[in-house]
């Protein structure tokens, strides 16, 4: 509670001198409001029999605001499938927080973007696609309550931290458990992206996520590579996750991307088992498509998309996807 009301009160410190200085340099507040929309048509193909259908997967609705130079915030309301019970589609509040940014310091505080993954996703470039690994095998939220800290030393290195609640932002619950991340960022030469990023969360079976990452951005050629390492996860004793993820985007034109990606998720096996604990899940990811840019604010991407159990009971999933990003 202490940590709590002192960052509430440092927050609203910062907020007061946002204001003032906006009357010293007459700056005024302004906004404006987004929408993203995400869905697709796809058919997958398994044991001979195919499977069509339609998808919104994801739509988000919400407004940046800018109160002086160095204050700024974001509401967003993210609306998609739950993954629970008999609902199709949830809205839940994805992104309410107040940024400073001044210098070389950036500070966002309320239901803030986690770490994790942020900088890997930006790179990647294809969310409305495929969510990155970590995100994707759930090792971490997009989102999350708290505070977050970073600091650029220099044009070629930086450094964040973060405290969060640890649930996500669609379990805002009020407990004792609290994630805690570390990270670092280096540009050792132009366009390469090299990061290191550390968290834990728990007590008695301390949940712990260690992740790094290159990737490459030139003008016609992308490249990722990332590594990630979970112990304990959900706090169960024992409980590993582990997988790399690989892409490379091809750029011939302006208004055309080639794109293939590559993911293997495996878990460890408990106490002398036959199989791993999360075998059900296990497996290879590929992904192959071609994004096209016809004007500003649509992306239509045919893709194909295989997945590849590591149980061996269970079949090869084919599937063929057009998928859409729609942005204003």
């Amino acid at each position: 509670m202490i940590k709590t009301s002192f960052l509430t009160i440092a927050m609203l410190g910062i907020v007061i001198s946002g204001f003032s200085q906006n009357e010293d340099s007459g700056f005024k507040p302004n906004g404006k409001p987004f929408v993203k929309v995400y869905n697709n048509y796809h058919t997958s193909f398994s044991d001979g029999s195919a499977a069509p259908a339609f998808e919104i997967t994801r739509a988000y609705f919400g407004y940046k605001f800018n109160l002086s130079k160095q204050i700024s915030g974001k509401l967003n309301i993210d609306v998609g499938n739950p993954g629970v019970g008999k609902l199709q589609m949830t809205a839940f509040l994805k992104n309410a927080y107040m940024k400073y940014k001044a210098n070389n310091l950036t500070v966002n505080f309320g239901l803030i973007p986690t770490l994790q993954f942020k900088v890997e996703e930006g790179i990647w470039g294809y969310r409305y696609l495929e969510k990155t690994f970590a995100d994707k095998y759930k090792l971490g939220a997009s989102a999350d309550l708290g505070v977050s800290v970073a600091y650029k030393f220099a044009g070629f290195l930086s450094a964040d931290m973060s405290v969060v609640n640890g649930e996500g932002y669609k379990k805002l619950q009020n407990d004792s458990v609290l994630r805690t991340s570390i990270g670092i960022t280096v540009t050792p030469v132009k366009n390469l992206t090299l990061r290191g990023y550390y968290d834990f969360m728990g007590q008695d079976a301390t949940q712990s996520s260690l992740a790094a990452f290159a990737g490459y951005t030139g003008k016609n050629l992308i490249m990722g590579a990332s590594y990630n390492l979970q112990s304990n996860n959900s706090m169960d004793k024992g409980h590993d996750l582990s997988g790399v993820s690989l892409f490379i985007t091809v750029v011939p034109s302006k208004k055309t991307k080639l794109l293939v990606r590559y993911d293997n998720l495996s878990s460890n096996k408990m106490n002398g088992a036959a199989n791993a604990w999360n075998l059900s899940k296990d497996g290879q990811l590929f992904i192959a498509g071609i994004e096209y840019n016809p004007v500003k604010g649509l992306k239509l991407t045919p893709n194909f998309q295989g997945w590849n159990p590591d149980d061996t009971a269970k079949p090869f999933v084919t599937s063929l996807y057009l998928n859409c990003e729609l942005r204003f």
